[in-house]
């Protein structure tokens, strides 16, 4: 078996064209990433992927979603329930620790059941950006709080929660997003805080959950590390923040290459990304010709970048025993309102 390339990347549609189909045999990404444009119904979503792993020749290729509950659920009732935001959780947990730790654990434990039951592998769950009062609602309900203890006790039992499903967790968006005055799919937000600032509030969660397989970048500027790259494609905060301070040792994936928070062209951005030390490139719009030019830019996976990819597809297991109608009625019982 090859060695994969890289990078993950986004298809087209609910089947692979003819194109997509010689691309993937022949680039050889880690893995791929679906999006409601990719779902029509639940066999169609196995088979589909199915397909990809079977044409590159790994059935634990990691095939991820963005199922975090709330704004940002890709699949959707019927086909899955319709999961509260990460908000919800936090609602529970300020009235009863317990009681929030339980709901997150079962909540995220229910969507690892529906994701493995669509052959799914990863969610990039959970968020351990900080929720700051006057930032871009970009971030808003999907964090878990406003207290770094608070989001790292919250978000360390929604990875619990997947983990037990055979799902494996990606935390985001590294070294932390909750600031940020604007949404970094249009455009890219600055923030200006101190470094003693930002390792006291924004990065502490992120330390607290640096024993997690995987993690996210931030396409956010920070002007007191690097007044000249943002996070994802600067070395300073990719060495010594995420795996200096915070200590991350998981695979650190980029955000999405094609998000406008980021200048020149796709194949440069990839480029970049790997010069600042992510392992791997995530492309996500299904754009072929753009796939081209991050996989062109994408190695094989090799030194630390290939011992962190093993390392963390070594995290997955068959899921824990698990009676799924008594974990929703627990989740029901424990959030206050039912988010429709």
């Amino acid at each position: 078996m090859t060695v994969p390339h890289a990078f993950i990347c986004g298809l087209s549609g609910t089947h692979l064209t003819d194109e997509e189909k010689l691309f993937v045999d022949h680039a050889e990404p880690w893995g791929i990433i679906l999006f409601s444009r990719n779902i029509q119904d639940a066999e169609q979503v196995r088979a589909l992927v199915d397909e990809v792993r079977a044409l590159v020749g790994r059935g634990d290729m990691p095939v991820l979603v963005d199922q975090e509950g709330g704004r940002i659920q890709r699949f959707k009732p019927p086909l899955t329930e319709q999961h509260p935001p990460p908000a919800a959780y936090a609602g529970v947990y300020a009235e009863s620790a317990e009681a929030g730790l339980d709901a997150a654990r079962l909540g995220a434990r229910l969507i690892a059941h529906e994701l493995k039951g669509l052959h799914l592998n990863v969610d990039c769950l959970p968020l351990l950006d900080l929720a700051f009062e006057g930032a871009h609602q970009i971030i808003g309900d999907r964090s878990y709080g406003v207290r770094p203890a608070d989001v790292s006790a919250i978000a360390r039992a929604v990875c619990e929660g997947l983990l037990d499903g055979g799902v494996l967790p990606v935390v985001k968006h590294m070294p932390g997003h909750g600031r940020a005055l604007a949404d970094s799919h249009h455009e890219l937000p600055r923030v200006t805080a101190s470094v003693a600032e930002l390792q006291r509030t924004d990065f502490a969660p992120f330390r607290a959950l640096n024993d997690m397989p995987l993690g996210m970048t931030g396409h956010v500027l920070y002007t007191a590390l690097d007044p000249d790259h943002p996070a994802t494609l600067s070395r300073v905060v990719v060495q010594d923040v995420i795996r200096g301070f915070i200590g991350f040792d998981g695979v650190l994936m980029s955000d999405d290459l094609s998000m406008k928070a980021l200048s020149g062209s796709i194949g440069h951005r990839a480029e970049e990304s790997f010069a600042a030390g992510c392992d791997i490139a995530l492309h996500c719009n299904g754009d072929l010709a753009e796939m081209r030019e991050v996989a062109l830019a994408s190695p094989r996976l090799d030194g630390d970048a290939e011992r962190r990819c093993h390392a963390a597809l070594g995290r997955l297991r068959a899921p824990q025993p698990f009676d799924e109608e008594a974990a929703r009625a627990t989740v029901r019982s424990l959030l206050p309102v039912r988010v429709a």
